[in-house]
């Protein structure tokens, strides 16, 4: 192996008073959902929000204990390795030079480069920003820190097995996102070195399976990054990372949009936990295969926390949506005085608590003495909102939900 446990203990010991030794929590409320007893490793609370300041901090000790420390350290990532590098970069006095696509959202550029990184906008996708990071890397006597194919970025991720394990020894299943493999490689390795006979289970989005397709040896399908979990979305897994989790890992698990919103809406409301969509992904695993998990002792790692609030709130009001805890229902109404005050009351008559209302006359397909309303509503669950559609039908406002 390019990589060994004794090389991930190493790392433990290089960087453990420079990263959060993170805690592993008992999820109960979650785990009697699942039906597993689940722990939490909440990667999300590290310094930048997630796991990637494990392997940024070994590598760039590595390369500031060398012979000739190098000039300046040299990335390209549009999140969270960004921030891991930035960061260990500007406490070892390291100038480094974050390559991000020109569609980064601003908030991320802004975090980067308040870690002092120089921030280079450049390309379109995250494979341009990558190779102009090469071309830099050579032209200024950079050196690259790849996000995931590198010994020492390995080793460093999976520090995060050591503290599971001491928090939690007699775990029996191990669920991981994965991405370019860095992070389930690195707890792979020291998992197995504490307990061979562990599963460990790697999850990816369906819309971007390229690992798994990788270490099963089949044809990539067209990949998308348009993801809720656009962390572990990597078009290009790792050939190091590769070999590793073909030996080491059992499966690697798929989930789709849906899954990875109901985890990150879970995490929030009964867990208290804000994790991203990859972060977010362990569970989403667990509520798309549930029989992999039942009666287990199951160890999740949420590897990061680096949400959006507008897409978090997206994710939480969709959820409820779903549920039916808030409806819109579009009603017929005839086009009189009183006749919006006597539906409103009957809504609120059988307990909906109206959030917003349109009077639409125009663009619709009924007469001209008639119109339709427009209803956002929060209700106790979908079948609250048959209640209220058979009221109002039956009193002759015609309603369906939208």
């Amino acid at each position: 192996m390019p990589v060994t446990a004794q090389d991930v203990a190493a790392a433990a010991t290089a960087i453990a008073e420079h990263v959060v030794r993170t805690p592993t929590v008992l999820a109960r409320r979650l785990g009697e959902l699942l039906g597993a007893r689940l722990h939490l490793k909440l990667e999300n609370m590290q310094f930048t929000g997630s796991f990637k300041d494990r392997g940024a901090c070994n590598k760039l000790m590595q390369l500031a204990a060398s012979g000739s420390p190098p000039r300046g350290v040299i990335a390209a990532s549009a999140g969270n390795h960004a921030q891991g590098v930035a960061y260990h970069a500007q406490r070892l006095g390291m100038p480094a030079t974050i390559v991000m696509p020109q569609t980064t959202p601003f908030a991320k550029v802004e975090r980067t480069a308040s870690f002092g990184a120089h921030v280079v906008l450049f390309g379109e996708s995250l494979a341009e920003s990558a190779a102009h990071a090469r071309e830099l890397e050579q032209e200024r006597g950079l050196v690259f820190v790849h996000p995931y194919d590198d010994v020492a970025i390995i080793a460093g991720q999976g520090t995060a097995a050591i503290e599971l394990f001491e928090d939690c020894p007699d775990l029996d299943t191990l669920v991981v996102p994965v991405g370019g493999g860095g992070l389930i490689s690195g707890i792979a390795l020291w998992a197995r070195h504490v307990n061979p006979k562990i599963r460990i289970l790697g999850v990816q989005t369906e819309q971007c399976p390229a690992m798994r397709n990788k270490v099963r040896g089949e044809p990539l399908p067209p990949l998308g990054t348009l993801t809720l979990a656009d962390g572990i979305a990597v078009k290009h897994p790792g050939e190091i990372t590769s070999r590793l989790v073909a030996e080491l890992v059992e499966d690697i698990l798929l989930v789709g949009e849906e899954d990875l919103e109901n985890a990150v809406q879970l995490l929030a409301t009964q867990q208290k936990v804000v994790a991203e969509g990859a972060g977010a992904a362990g569970i989403a695993a667990m509520l798309r295969h549930p029989d992999r998990f039942t009666e287990r002792k199951v160890g999740v790692v949420v590897c990061g926390g680096n949400i959006d609030r507008r897409m978090l709130s997206t994710v939480l009001l969709r959820t409820l949506k779903r549920d039916g805890k808030v409806a819109k229902l579009r009603i017929e109404i005839k086009d009189v005085p009183g006749v919006l005050s006597r539906v409103t009351q009957m809504i609120g008559a059988e307990g909906g608590d109206i959030i917003d209302i349109e009077h639409q006359r125009l663009f619709t397909n009924l007469g001209p003495r008639q119109a339709e309303l427009d209803v956002v509503m929060e209700t106790h669950g979908t079948a609250h909102v048959e209640r209220i559609l058979q009221t109002l039908t039956s009193a002759g406002f015609p309603a369906r939900p939208v």
